[in-house]
C-alpha cells in the first residue's frame, strides 16, 4: 500500500509543474498565429487608393443675345446655363419661376416663337435669334392681357407661384386650339377639335401643376377667354 501511494504521489507532483508550461506553449502559439495573420487581414481590408480626379477645365462664358419680350438682352453665359437661369439670374426677369427644375411642374413655362416650353429643360444658347415671351411680356402698354384678367376675375390662383407658367401655358393653349392642334383626348386627331371642352382644357393644361389646387378656377378662366372670342393678348412671333 505504501508503495502504491508513493507512486501516485510522485505522479501528481510530476504533473503539476507541466501544466503552466503547456499553457504558456499554447498562448505563445496563438500569439504567433495572430501576428502571422495580421498582415494578410490588413491587406484584405485596405481599399486601393482612388486615382486623383482630373479637374475639368471650365468653359469660358460666351456672348449670347436673347430677344425677350421684344427687347434684346446681351448676356455673358456659359454654354450649360439653362434658359430659366438666364432669364432669372442674368436678365433679372424674375416672373418665370423655378419649381422642380426637372420639367415636371410647368412653373417655368415660357413661350418661344409662340410655342410653350419648359425653360428649365433647354439651354439659353439654343434660343439666340428667337422671340421669347415670359409672363412679363403678356401685358401690353401697361394693360393686362385677357387671360391675365380672367385669372383675376375667376380667382384662378392662390399662392401665385405657379401662375406665371399657368398664364403662359393657357395663352399658348388657345392659340394651339385655334390652329387645329389636337390633344390626346381629341376624338379624331386627323381633324380640328369640334370644341374646346373642359376635358380638352384639363388635358392641355396637365403639364402645369398647381399645388394649391385651383384647377377648377383655372379651367373656368381659360373657358371665359375662349368663349369671349377675344385675343389671348400674347404677342405674335416676331412682334414686340
Amino acid at each position: 500500500m505504501s508503495t502504491h501511494n508513493d507512486c501516485q504521489d510522485s505522479g501528481a507532483s510530476d504533473a503539476t509543474p507541466q501544466q503552466p508550461a503547456r499553457r504558456r506553449f499554447l498562448q505563445s502559439a496563438a500569439a504567433a498565429a495572430t501576428v502571422g495573420a495580421a498582415p494578410h487581414l490588413r491587406a484584405q481590408t485596405q481599399t486601393p487608393a482612388a486615382p486623383p480626379a482630373q479637374l475639368n477645365q471650365a468653359v469660358p462664358p460666351r456672348r449670347v443675345t436673347l430677344t425677350v419680350n421684344g427687347r434684346a438682352y446681351t448676356l455673358q453665359l456659359e454654354p450649360r446655363v439653362t434658359l430659366l437661369d438666364a432669364l432669372r439670374e442674368y436678365a433679372d426677369l424674375m416672373g418665370t419661376k423655378k419649381g422642380c427644375d426637372r420639367g415636371q411642374c410647368g412653373a417655368c413655362t415660357v413661350l418661344v416663337e409662340g410655342r410653350r416650353i419648359n425653360s428649365c429643360l433647354t439651354l439659353a444658347v439654343m434660343h439666340e435669334g428667337e422671340n421669347i415671351t415670359t409672363v412679363e411680356g403678356l401685358a401690353a402698354n401697361g394693360a393686362l392681357s385677357p387671360m391675365q384678367r380672367a385669372f383675376i376675375e375667376h380667382d384662378a390662383f392662390q399662392c401665385g407661384y405657379c401662375t406665371p407658367g399657368q398664364l403662359c401655358s393657357a395663352t399658348a393653349l388657345l392659340n394651339e386650339f385655334r390652329n387645329g392642334t389636337a390633344s390626346t383626348v381629341t376624338a379624331d386627331v386627323r381633324s380640328r377639335p369640334a370644341q374646346l371642352s373642359d376635358e380638352e382644357i384639363r388635358e392641355r393644361m396637365s403639364g402645369n401643376i398647381c399645388r394649391c389646387g385651383a384647377y377648377a378656377n383655372i379651367v373656368a378662366a381659360v373657358r371665359a377667354v375662349h368663349d369671349g372670342g377675344g385675343s389671348t393678348g400674347a404677342p405674335q412671333p416676331g412682334t414686340a
